[in-house]
């Protein structure tokens, strides 16, 4: 598969694709999107206790017949029924059927009760506990990554981020933050600007590029999150565009394409926010 797998900063390594199952909602749909993310060859599943899916994760997980070893399962802590980290770690391991996640998120920093570094130490305990090989966080801005690290005796191995061309400018510090501490950056909804705001600035410079490379305009929207240095997170009902998403980890874009891709996504963001004045 060429998606590099990222090195983290406790030793462990996260594939730099992945397959996520967020407004999948649940029953034998979600089972059959990730059987079908699993089959293509995704090997890194992600989801939560919010999107009410894990079960059905784990079901497509043990129906692949994949060794354990060879998935890697990132779920999140979402305060989900008001249940604390402890239990919520627990009932997401049975939900999923497994012993242990490889990466464990809390989903947003609001849900980190009392406050951000009695909720980290809980989430180092369960590090300890071999419950979770990885921790980090979602959502996280600048600021609570430094109340975060100014208490932490193990930094986070990820930070999952809104991240596509037009909230670029806005995320960039987060992303700076990120590489300074080691914290690798994950990005999800990085097709916004295909699939929900079509028709702005970004799409000239995407599909100049996609008809250069032979490509379609996600497969260069992906790459240009993998230029960014951070892990992709996506989603697909469709074979054929997860085989797309899979094969765009060969993509190489140049610093011409990254810089008019940043552009149009900042030219994006000023209009917006002129319109909403």
């Amino acid at each position: 598969m060429p998606w590099d797998i990222i090195k983290l900063n406790d030793g462990h390594s996260i594939p730099s694709i992945a397959f996520g199952t967020w407004k999948m909602g649940n029953g034998q749909g979600p089972i059959d999107q990730v059987d079908q993310a699993l089959s293509v060859g995704f090997d890194h599943i992600d989801t939560a206790q919010a999107y009410r899916n894990e079960e059905e994760a784990g079901t497509a997980f043990r129906e692949s017949g994949l060794a354990r070893k060879d998935v890697f399962i990132t779920t999140k802590y979402s305060g989900l029924n008001g249940l604390d980290i402890e239990t919520s770690i627990q009932n997401s391991l049975k939900n999923l059927g497994v012993d242990y996640v490889d990466l464990y998120l809390i989903h947003h920093p609001r849900l980190a009760q009392p406050d951000i570094p009695t909720a980290w130490a809980k989430m180092e305990k369960l590090k300890a506990d071999g419950l979770a090989k990885s921790i980090g966080v979602s959502n996280f801005g600048v600021a609570d990554l430094e109340i975060l690290l100014a208490s932490a005796k193990v930094k986070p191995a990820a930070n999952q981020i809104l991240l596509h061309p037009y909230v670029y400018a806005q995320q960039a510090p987060i992303l700076a933050a990120g590489a300074l501490h080691g914290i690798v950056t994950e990005a999800y909804s990085a097709l916004i600007p295909i699939t929900q705001k079509p028709g702005g600035p970004v799409d000239r410079p995407v599909g100049t590029i996609a008809t250069r490379l032979g490509v379609t305009a996600d497969q260069v929207l992906l790459a240009w999150v993998k230029a960014k240095g951070a892990v992709v997170v996506t989603t697909s009902s469709k074979k054929s565009r997860l085989e797309g998403y899979l094969a765009a980890g060969d993509l190489e874009l140049t610093t011409a394409d990254i810089a008019a891709i940043d552009a149009a996504g900042a030219v994006g963001t000023r209009r917006k926010a002129r319109h909403h004045g």
